[in-house]
């Protein structure tokens, strides 16, 4: 009989080397994302070893936990502003949150496209949803549903706690959610392997992978809008209704004084 593959869980990985790599990469396109973001209210769901909102100054900051699972603010996240809940039912009200960080949250959630309909609710209009995933169109992707198959069944390189979420089916999810997204990148163009110094070796393909074969990043970034249409069409339709309206008082206003002074 053969030996069970271990599994390897999110929050372990990180400590790797590979997992240091590609969270040195998260954390500066999550702190470059929400520096310029402005609200009142933000939220983080889920992995605290990614202080997502350090960099933003909402006066209003949260980090969400999933039931039962025990976790600490990393550096930089608020201190005391932890909560736990389920990721499919939040406890906040319709249209109240500004911003919602979501860092490998959905490839994690047991109901995915349920956790990305819940942030659609808490949103306002206009309301920014930044995403991190691994994306399995990628080497490191490769990588891993070879172990699954090759003979001896080899230890897996990335965490088995979840499913991954395709690019172009998260975006498509996004769409139909009435998001509009305003960003996207990929990054971690490095091959598969366990050591810092070989991965550190090959750093010279990050600006060869994004300008010649960007989709093929081990970890894509996304930011995208919540977009309200009859909402700004409504307040359109009123701005223009107001010039209607005024126009012609102008216009017998100036015939009245014509009159008077002929």
């Amino acid at each position: 009989m053969a030996d069970e593959v271990p599994i390897i869980e999110l929050a372990a990985w990180l400590q790797t080397p590979p997992g240091r790599y590609l969270l040195a990469w998260e954390q500066a396109q999550m702190d470059a994302a929400v520096v310029d973001l402005f609200g009142f209210h933000a939220l983080q769901l889920g992995l605290p070893e990614l202080p997502g909102l350090r960099c933003n100054r909402m006066p209003h900051r949260w980090l969400a936990l999933p039931e039962g699972k025990e976790g600490r603010a990393g550096d930089g996240q608020p201190s005391g502003a932890a909560l736990h809940c389920e990721f499919d039912s939040l406890p906040f009200e319709s249209a109240s949150l500004d911003l919602v960080v979501l860092p490998h949250t959905l490839e994690l959630a047991a109901d995915p496209h349920q956790t990305l309909r819940e942030v659609e609710r808490v949103l306002r209009p206009e309301g920014r949803l930044v995403i991190l995933g691994l994306n399995p169109a990628s080497l490191w992707g490769l990588r891993q549903n070879l172990g699954r198959v090759l003979p001896g069944r080899p230890r897996p390189y990335l965490p088995q706690d979840g499913d991954f979420l395709g690019y172009w089916r998260l975006r498509d999810w996004l769409r139909l959610l009435s998001f509009e997204v305003e960003a996207a990148q990929f990054g971690c163009y490095a091959p598969p392997l366990s050591s810092a110094a070989w991965l550190a070796r090959w750093a010279w393909l990050e600006p060869i992978g994004t300008q010649w074969w960007p989709v093929l990043g081990a970890v894509y970034f996304i930011k995208a809008v919540k977009r309200v249409h009859g909402m700004r069409l409504l307040g359109l339709e009123r701005s223009r209704s107001a010039r209607r309206s005024s126009a012609p008082a102008v216009a017998v206003q100036q015939l009245h004084n014509k009159e008077q002074g002929s």
